[in-house]
């Protein structure tokens, strides 16, 4: 009797498998070339614990090609172009080359990162956040810099407090 139900279960876990790898539709993602010159910007936003809004926005002003656009004049020395969507924006500057030089970016009520909702959990245990805005300013030579502005409330008090990305308040 064990011998029997070896073989056949043995088969059974087999043919299950080959199905399976059969019945799998591999479908390709659409691909996204950032030029070599913006790896910094991407490299200093780092938005892996970001909101898919900012990470959406910023991947685009990373890929942008100044030289493409519309735009392009050889005489121009920069670019402002903006980047929208309902929850923020993303103003970049350009070279004419297409190096991202700055960014200003704002998004307003979006999930904030783990470290910032653990902070403000540990410091305002009684308080909840009702509006949050991400800052990012980032700058050629020294990087970005990210500041949350929050509002939070207990009852009928209100206080205004600014963390950076790791939970630190200012």
């Amino acid at each position: 009797m064990r011998q029997v139900k070896l073989p056949l279960i043995l088969g059974i876990f087999i043919a299950g498998f080959a199905t399976q790898v059969v019945a799998q539709d591999v479908k390709t993602l659409p691909e996204v070339v950032v030029e070599a010159k913006n790896y910094k910007y991407l490299r200093s936003v780092d938005n892996k614990n970001d909101a898919e809004p900012v990470k959406i926005l910023e991947r685009k002003a990373a890929a942008y090609d100044v030289k493409n656009s519309e735009f392009y004049d050889d005489d121009n020395e920069t670019y402002y172009i903006s980047f929208y969507l309902p929850e923020g924006y993303v103003l970049a500057v350009y070279d004419k080359d297409g190096k991202l030089l700055r960014t200003a970016e704002r998004f307003k009520d979006i999930d904030l990162p783990p470290a910032v909702r653990k902070a403000v959990v540990n410091r305002f245990p009684q308080w909840k956040i009702s509006k949050d805005i991400y800052l990012v300013k980032y700058n050629e030579p020294s990087g970005a810099k990210k500041d949350y502005k929050l509002i939070l409330e207990n009852g009928s008090k209100r206080l205004r407090v600014k963390t950076d990305e790791n939970g630190e308040f200012h």
